[in-house]
């Protein structure tokens, strides 16, 4: 199975340019379903049929595994079987008309304004980590970028004379983010003042690095951002797309339209998009609880 794992990675990689993201928790949940297949002694061929999938999806419930795993687990191995099908490797698709567990939408957590402008205080502006990180904040609030495209951004993907940049979201689809003019102004600074400090070698493309002077991955800015949030006494659950949500909140509520908010989140479907009117909706309804005499 594993030399098929691999093809059929290969092929999403190069055929349908899915995100390194993707590809990795595709991977890895075949795997994890093929370790199932060996420990109870079946063939992922000979004994793939409906209740076979069933009892491994079954198995990821008793452990407590969240519903929206259950369904990522489900979306790679029907993927997986329709490529085997499709390059005849096997006849049949024991996966066919299998339906994903129903998802609880959660709505995102969002900061305040306030919280937010607390958050973007805390950098030190006179260290080049904190040049570093300040840029990074105001530009993932500026943007709503995810944190995948912040990390992955280069020198040449942001025009600051023009106010935009350029980033790649899933499926390496390019789009093109205006900038606001505080976050330039700290791009700016940091490029100036902090990234030359932090680099080793003048060929380095990314725009934000760590002290080795490589790439920051998304676990080091896990750490930078909950560091932060602590410091900045916000109590609130944070998580590497918080300012991304905020963003997203923060403009529908000052009256930006749905379909620009889209095109800027990059977002394949205007419904994952409305996920956050029911925040406003909410927001609206606690300022009215609040203020209004008779509520």
């Amino acid at each position: 199975m594993e030399s098929y794992v691999n093809e059929f990675i290969n092929y999403l990689a190069v055929e349908r340019g899915l995100a390194q993201n993707t590809l990795e928790s595709y991977g890895r949940d075949l795997r994890q379903f093929h370790t199932f297949l060996q420990n109870s002694q079946l063939d992922f061929i000979r004994n793939s049929n409906r209740e076979t999938i069933l009892s491994y999806l079954n198995n990821l419930q008793m452990k407590g595994r969240a519903v929206s795993t259950i369904s990522r687990n489900l979306a790679a191995i029907k993927s997986f079987y329709q490529y085997l099908v499709r390059e005849r490797h096997i006849d049949k698709d024991p996966a066919v008309n299998l339906e994903s567990p129903k998802l609880e939408k959660k709505l995102p957590k969002i900061l305040t304004i306030a919280e937010v402008e607390e958050l973007l205080k805390q950098p030190n502006s006179l260290q080049p980590t904190g040049l570093r990180d300040k840029a990074m904040l105001e530009l993932l609030y500026a943007t709503g970028i995810r944190v995948s495209e912040l990390i992955n951004l280069n020198i040449s993907d942001v025009n600051l004379d023009m106010g935009y940049i350029k980033c790649y979201g899933k499926g390496a689809k390019e789009r093109i983010v205006p900038l606001g003019s505080i976050a330039a102004k700290c791009v700016q600074e940091y490029i100036n003042k902090g990234r030359s400090k932090l680099v080793r070698t003048y060929e380095e493309p990314s725009l934000f690095v760590n002290h080795h002077g490589n790439r920051l991955t998304r676990q080091g800015f896990w750490k930078i951002i909950k560091k932060y949030a602590m410091e900045a006494n916000i109590t609130k659950e944070i998580t590497p797309h918080t300012l991304r949500h905020s963003f997203a909140t923060h403009l529908l509520e000052n009256g930006a339209d749905l379909r620009s908010v889209q095109e800027m989140l990059g977002h394949a479907d205007i419904s994952t998009t409305q996920i956050y009117t029911h925040v406003t909706k909410n927001h609206l309804k606690e300022v009215y609880d609040k203020t209004h005499p008779r509520a």
